[in-house]
């Protein structure tokens, strides 16, 4: 278990300087030192079942508590393992339950790279909401710069690898806009105060991750439409290059269909074909085939279906 004091810094201290009541504090627990030591922190929690639920990101509003979980995607690996714990709070300070180290590391970094002017619980819960999110609009520009990319090679042509590519960019942008949702409900929850563990002047700082959410969620949005967008103009260029593969077909086809007339013509070896027993009849017949070649060669560049 490690705990902190919430003053001007995250100020490292004991378990036992948590009930002094000289500030409000931040802890970080596993699961089984929470049920060993739950009893210190003199939280009423209504439901506790609801604090090992981690299969969303979500706030549980209780008649004596705010509980709720965090359910985050891997940046590395959007669509991998999610990192997963839960927190409990109250007026005088908040227990995040943590059995994989995630959420540690996120507090201690708060610890050594903030200090505020006016210390505050809500301000320490604004600081670990954005902690969560620091690197997702760097994320969201990388995902840009490589649609720009894809499409750039799809318009010169080299698109046969970028289905797959599409589908699991839009795979992760799914799992972004349904985490962010969740969060978008999570912070209203917090701002709602229902139980009023906030003071009011601070409730500002859940809207400013709110706004921030919303406009991430928002990016998504639209990153997911360019996808859409993408895989439109894959299939269009695939279907340009079908009909391109069409049109020579026929054109080949139309050529030798009055060459195969000439051929099946004279091959029926009638006895008394007339051009049998003329000397310059093969020589003729050769200069036909190829006026027709050349006749419809000309036609087909006029009607530029070459």
């Amino acid at each position: 278990m490690k705990c902190w004091l919430i003053n001007e810094k995250l100020t490292p201290c004991g378990k036992e300087q948590l009930s002094s009541g000289g500030a409000q504090y931040a802890a970080v627990l596993s699961t089984e030192e929470w049920r060993s030591e739950r009893d210190h922190f003199g939280m009423v929690i209504d439901m506790e079942s609801e604090l090992f639920d981690r299969r969303e990101t979500k706030a549980i509003v209780g008649l004596d508590s705010l509980t709720g979980s965090f359910l985050i995607p891997d940046r590395q690996d959007i669509s991998g393992k999610e990192h997963a714990f839960s927190f409990a709070l109250d007026e005088k300070g908040i227990v995040i339950i943590d059995d994989e180290g995630y959420a540690e590391k996120l507090v201690e970094d708060i610890g050594r790279t903030k200090k505020w002017r006016l210390p505050s619980l809500e301000r320490f819960i604004y600081d670990l909401l954005e902690s969560t999110i620091s690197q997702d609009l760097y994320l969201l520009n990388s995902v840009e710069k490589r649609l720009d990319a894809a499409e750039k090679q799809i318009l010169a042509g080299e698109y046969e690898e970028f289905p797959a590519e599409l589908n699991d960019i839009r795979g992760d942008l799914l799992d972004l806009r349904l985490h962010y949702e969740q969060l978008l409900d999570l912070g209203q929850e917090l701002e709602e105060n229902e139980n009023e563990f906030f003071k009011e002047e601070n409730l500002r700082y859940f809207r400013l991750f709110t706004d921030r959410v919303s406009r991430m969620k928002d990016s998504v949005t639209g990153l997911r439409d360019y996808v859409a967008q993408l895989r439109e103009l894959v299939q269009s260029q695939l279907t340009v290059k079908q009909n391109k593969i069409m049109t020579i077909l026929t054109v080949v086809t139309s050529i030798f269909l009055p060459l195969t007339l000439i051929a099946g013509w004279y091959g029926m070896n009638f006895k008394y074909m007339p051009e049998f027993d003329k000397p310059y009849a093969y020589p003729i017949v050769i200069g036909v085939c190829a006026a027709i070649v050349v006749g419809c060669l000309i036609w087909f560049k006029k009607k530029k279906w070459m």
